[in-house]
C-alpha cells in the first residue's frame, strides 16, 4: 500500500524534534515578515516537495514546459544541485553538465529553445532572467525544487507527494525524510500525488484525498508515469518500444532517489525474474569503481540483454570514462512523462494557462493603468481588484 516504503528510524526522533524547532522558527520568521519574501511582476510557478529525495519534480516541470513553451517564452530556474560552478549561469547548447547540474542539463538538452538558468539565490536568478538583455522578454519562470525557498513568493506553489512515501506517514529528518513539518503542505496552491499505480480504484482516491487533510482552496491531483520508447545513449541505433523487451534480461541502472515505481513498472514489461537492479544515490557521481561494477554486472548476465537507465543518469553517464564497448552498445535511456488521472489534465492545464495569462507583465501594466483610472474616478463607485491564483 501507499505507506509501505517508509522507514522511520525511531531512535533518531529526539533529533527530529530539535530539527523541527529550527525549521519551525524559520517558517515563523517568514510568517511574521521578519525574513522577507519577494513577489515579482512576472508569473512564477514553483514545483517542489517537503521530502528529501525524488518525487518526480523534473517530469512535472517538463510537463509545464510542454504545456507553455509554444504559447510563450519559458524559463526554468534551478539551484543546479552538485554543479561545479557558482552564482548565476544561463545555459546554452554547449554548456556542460558539470556547470549546471544533471536535471537542468537534461531539460536544456530536451528543450533547447527554452531558457534554463541556475542560481542558488533564486531572487537574484529571477532578477537576472527579467533584466538581462537576452532573457528579459521571458513570460513565465518555472522554479525547480523551490518549495522551501521562501524568499520568493510564487504565484502558484505546486507541492509534489510521492505515492510510495506519503508525507502523512513520514517524520522529520533525520528519523524520516521530511524537510519541514507536515503543516508546511498548507502553503501549496496545488498538491499532486505522483507515481501512482495505474490500478488505483475510486475508493483509493477518496481515502487519499481525505487523509491529506487539505484546505478548501487547495486543489488535489493524481499523476502516474508514462514511458516512452527506449533511446540509445551512445550508439546510433533505433529506439526500442518497451513492448519488445519481454524475454530479455534487463539491467536497471538507477541513480535516483525513489526508483520503486520504475522497478514495478519495468517488471510488468519484462516479467518478474528478468530485472537486475544496480541502484545508486540521487545525483550520484559515478566513480571508477562504479563503472567497473556496471561493466562486470552486465558482462555476467545471460543473453539476450540490455541496460535501461533514466534520463537523469544519462546526463551523468554520457561523459564518464571506461564504460565497456558492450555496455555502450546496449545502454538505453527511458524517457518518462506524467499523465493526470481521473481525467483532470484539462482542468489542471487551464488553471496554469489562466494564471500565466492573467499575470503576464502586459496584463499587469494594463491593470495598473486601470487602477490609476479607477483612482481618478473613485466617485463612480468602482474599486480595483487584485487577481491571484486563488481567485481563479
Amino acid at each position: 500500500m501507499e505507506g509501505d516504503h517508509i522507514k522511520i528510524n525511531k531512535w533518531l526522533l529526539p533529533f527530529s524534534w530539535l530539527y523541527g524547532l529550527v525549521v519551525g522558527l524559520r517558517n515563523e520568521l517568514f510568517e511574521l515578515n521578519i525574513l522577507k519574501t519577494r513577489r515579482f511582476d512576472i508569473p512564477v510557478i514553483s514545483v517542489g516537495n517537503i521530502t528529501v529525495g525524488g518525487s518526480g519534480k523534473t517530469p512535472h516541470v517538463e510537463y509545464l514546459v510542454r504545456l507553455l513553451k509554444d504559447k510563450m517564452k519559458v524559463a526554468v530556474l534551478s539551484r543546479g544541485y552538485k554543479r561545479k560552478s557558482h552564482g548565476y549561469v544561463l545555459a546554452n547548447e554547449d554548456t556542460p553538465m558539470r556547470e549546471i547540474g544533471d536535471e537542468p542539463y537534461q531539460m536544456k538538452t530536451k528543450f533547447p529553445d527554452i531558457r534554463v538558468a541556475v542560481d542558488k539565490k533564486r531572487c537574484e536568478g529571477i532578477d537576472r532572467l527579467t533584466s538581462d538583455e537576452e532573457t528579459k522578454d521571458t513570460d513565465v519562470i518555472l522554479l525547480d525544487d523551490a518549495f522551501q525557498h521562501r524568499y520568493v513568493q510564487p504565484g502558484i506553489n505546486i507541492l509534489l507527494v510521492d505515492y510510495h512515501r506519503l508525507i502523512i506517514y513520514d517524520k522529520l529528518l533525520p528519523a524520516g525524510r521530511l524537510r519541514e513539518p507536515l503543516s508546511g503542505k498548507h502553503r501549496a496552491d496545488i498538491v499532486i500525488i505522483t507515481k501512482c499505480p495505474k490500478s488505483l480504484n475510486p475508493i483509493d482516491y477518496r481515502v487519499l484525498s481525505k487523509a491529506m487533510e487539505l484546505y478548501p482552496f487547495q486543489q488535489l491531483y493524481f499523476t502516474t508515469l508514462e514511458y516512452c520508447d527506449l533511446e540509445p545513449i551512445f550508439n546510433k541505433g533505433k529506439n526500442i518500444p518497451l513492448t519488445e523487451i519481454r524475454g530479455k534480461n534487463i539491467l536497471l541502472l538507477a541513480g535516483i532517489a525513489s526508483p520503486k515505481q520504475l522497478e514495478l513498472d519495468l517488471n510488468s514489461f519484462t516479467g518478474n525474474n528478468a530485472l537486475t537492479i544496480l541502484s545508486f544515490p540521487d545525483h550520484h557521481a559515478f566513480t571508477a569503481k562504479d563503472i567497473n561494477r556496471i561493466n562486470e554486472t552486465f558482462a555476467n548476465m545471460d543473453e539476450p540483454k540490455l541496460i535501461v537507465t533514466t534520463e537523469k543518469d544519462q546526463a551523468r553517464l554520457i561523459d564518464v570514462e571506461r564504460l565497456s564497448d558492450e555496455v555502450k552498445e546496449n545502454i538505453y535511456a527511458l524517457p518518462i512523462k506524467v499523465r493526470f488521472m481521473l481525467d483532470k489534465e484539462e482542468t489542471f492545464n487551464q488553471k496554469i494557462i489562466s494564471y500565466v495569462r492573467k499575470n503576464s507583465r502586459n496584463s499587469i501594466l494594463a491593470k495598473r493603468e486601470d487602477d490609476h483610472k479607477s483612482k481618478d474616478s473613485h466617485h463612480s463607485g468602482h474599486r480595483p481588484r487584485t487577481i491571484s491564483f486563488r481567485d481563479n
